[in-house]
C-alpha cells in the first residue's frame, strides 16, 4: 500500500470516472478481448476448412480471462512487443491451441478490432448516462415549466423566460449529444481480419487462393462481435478518422456540459439556482460561509481537458503514412481512454448535479422586480395612450422617469423605483400597474414549449434507455 502511494495514478480513475468505464479500460478487459479475437478467429478458420480442432477450441474457450500479467510482463520485456507477448501467454495457459493462435493475423487483426469493440461499449455506457441526465432536466423542466426568472443576453438583463424553458435549452443539447452517439454506434464498424497490409494477402495463402473464404472469414469474425458494418478497406490499421469521429462525440457531450454548467456557477452567483451542497461540505477552507459550486467547476475542467484533446484524433489520422506508421499507438493509448474516462465522469457529476438542483423563488422574484418596470414600460405606455393621454407626452414623461429611476440604481444603490414614480404622476393615474406587472404575462410560450419538448424530443429518449434512468450517483469526492 505504502509503496502504491509512490506512484501517480490517474485523477480521472480515482476521483471522477465510475468504476464500469475504469474497467472497460482496464487490462483485464483490454487482454480478455484480445483472446476471444483470437478464439472467434480459430473458430471461423475451423469453419471454414482450415485444420484446427475442436479440442483447441475448447481449450481456448476455458482460458479467456485467467491471464498471467506477470508472465506476459516477462515476455513482452523480452519480444518488446506487447502482442507476441500475449500470443505467448495464452498459448502456455492453452497449450494445444499454440500452433493456430493468431494464424494469419497481424497485431492490428486484433489491437484494432479489440478497441473497436471496446470503444463501442463505451459509447453505449455515455449514451446510458447522458440519457438518465436528459430525463433529470426534463423532470426539473417540468417542475418550473412555469416559474418566470430574468432570461440574460450577453449577461444582461433581458425578456423574461421560465426557470423550466431554461432547462430545456441544456436539456436539448444533450438530447442532439445521445442522438449522435447513436448513430456512430449504429455505424461504427469493425476492422475485420485484413492481415499485414490489408490486402488479406495471408489469409489467401491460408485458404488456398479462395476469395469467397477469405470473404467469409472477414464477415464472420465480425459477426460474432455483433458487427453489422466491416471497414472495405484498410492498411494495417483502420483508418484513424475513425477515431476522431468518435472522440469527436464525446467532445460534443463536454461541450453541453460546459455550457450548462457555467449557467449555473453564473446562477449561483446571483443566489438564484444552486447545486447540491451536503451537510457537512467545505466551501473554503479560510471563508466557512462560502458554497462554491465544485462540482460545476469540475465538469468545466475535465470538459476543458476532452476538449483540449479531442484535436489529438484529427492530427493522429492525418499523420498516418501510407499503410500504418506506429505514432499513432503510444498517442491512441493516452488520448482513448482519457476522453471516455473523462467524459463518463463529468456525466456522473452532472447527474448528481441535475438530480439536486436547488432553486430560490424568492430571490428570482426579486431579481423580476428590480427590472421588471423596465422591461414594461412600452405596455404601460400603451396603457395609458387607450385610457386617453396623448402618446407622445407620455413617452417623453416615461423616458424622464426612467432615466432618473436608474440614476437611483446605480449611482446612489437604492432599489429601482421607477413604478412608484409613474403612479405618482396623474397622466398615469388610470393604468392598471398590478396587471402591467404580473411576470406571467411576459413569459410567452415557455411553459407550453417545456410540455412540447419534454412530449415531443425527451420522451422519445428515455423510452430507448428505460432500464438505466433514475440512477443515484454517489460522488467520489
Amino acid at each position: 500500500m505504502a509503496e502504491a502511494k509512490q506512484i501517480y495514478t490517474s485523477p480521472l480513475v480515482e476521483r471522477n470516472a465510475s468504476a464500469e468505464m475504469a474497467e472497460l479500460f482496464g487490462a483485464q478487459k483490454k487482454f480478455g478481448t484480445w483472446r476471444r479475437l483470437w478464439l472467434e478467429l480459430a473458430r471461423a478458420e475451423k469453419k471454414l476448412g482450415l485444420k484446427i480442432t475442436q479440442a483447441q477450441i475448447d481449450q481456448m474457450a476455458k482460458h479467456l480471462d485467467d491471464i498471467d500479467f506477470a508472465k506476459a510482463a516477462g515476455y513482452e520485456k523480452k519480444f518488446r512487443h506487447d502482442v507476441v507477448a500475449h500470443i505467448h501467454t495464452f498459448a502456455d495457459a492453452a497449450p494445444k491451441a499454440r500452433p493456430i493462435i493468431h494464424l494469419g493475423a497481424t497485431s492490428c487483426d486484433i489491437t484494432d478490432n479489440a478497441d473497436l469493440i471496446i470503444m463501442r461499449e463505451g459509447l453505449d455506457i455515455i449514451a446510458g448516462k447522458i440519457a438518465a441526465l436528459v430525463n433529470e432536466l426534463g423532470r426539473f423542466a417540468k417542475k418550473y415549466r412555469a416559474m418566470p426568472t430574468l432570461g440574460f443576453t450577453h449577461f444582461q438583463p433581458a425578456q423574461l423566460t421560465t426557470v423550466g424553458k431554461r432547462a430545456t435549452l441544456w436539456c436539448y443539447d444533450f438530447v442532439l449529444d445521445v442522438r449522435e452517439i447513436e448513430r456512430r454506434i449504429e455505424s461504427l464498424p469493425f476492422r475485420g481480419v485484413k492481415g499485414t497490409t490489408g490486402t488479406q494477402a495471408s489469409f489467401l495463402e491460408l485458404f488456398g487462393g479462395n476469395h469467397n473464404k477469405v470473404k467469409r472469414l472477414d464477415k464472420m469474425v465480425a459477426d460474432a462481435f455483433g458487427f453489422e458494418n466491416v471497414c472495405p478497406v484498410t492498411g494495417q490499421t483502420y483508418t484513424r478518422k475513425i477515431d476522431t469521429l468518435i472522440i469527436n462525440c464525446l467532445a460534443s457531450a463536454a461541450q453541453s456540459a460546459h455550457k450548462m454548467c457555467n449557467d449555473i456557477r453564473l446562477l449561483a452567483n446571483l443566489k438564484e439556482i444552486e447545486e447540491p451542497f451536503e451537510k457537512s461540505q467545505v466551501g473554503s477552507s479560510a471563508m466557512p460561509y462560502k458554497r462554491n459550486p465544485m462540482r460545476c467547476e469540475r465538469a468545466t475542467a475535465l470538459s476543458r481537458f476532452v476538449l483540449s484533446i479531442a484535436t489529438n484524433p484529427a492530427q493522429t489520422a492525418s499523420e498516418q503514412w501510407f499503410e500504418r506508421t506506429l505514432d499513432d499507438s503510444a498517442n491512441r493509448r493516452l488520448v482513448i481512454p482519457e476522453a471516455f474516462l473523462a467524459v463518463d465522469g463529468i456525466l456522473e457529476i452532472l447527474n448528481n448535479v441535475a438530480a439536486g438542483l436547488e432553486v430560490y423563488p424568492k430571490v428570482i422574484d426579486s431579481h423580476i422586480k428590480a427590472e421588471l418596470p423596465f422591461m414594461v414600460t412600452e405596455n404601460i405606455l400603451m396603457a395609458a395612450c387607450l385610457a386617453g393621454g396623448d402618446r407622445q407626452k407620455l413617452h417623453e414623461k416615461i423616458r424622464q422617469h426612467s432615466q432618473a429611476a436608474a440614476a437611483q440604481v446605480k449611482q446612489l444603490g437604492k432599489p429601482n423605483d421607477l413604478i412608484e414614480r409613474l403612479k405618482a404622476d396623474d397622466d398615469f393615474a388610470k393604468v392598471d400597474f398590478k396587471r402591467v406587472l404580473n411576470p406571467k404575462d411576459y413569459i410567452g410560450r415557455s411553459p407550453q414549449q417545456v410540455d412540447e419538448f419534454t412530449a415531443e424530443v425527451v420522451k422519445p429518449v428515455l423510452r430507448k434507455y428505460r432500464s438505466r434512468l433514475n440512477r443515484k450517483v454517489e460522488l467520489k469526492v
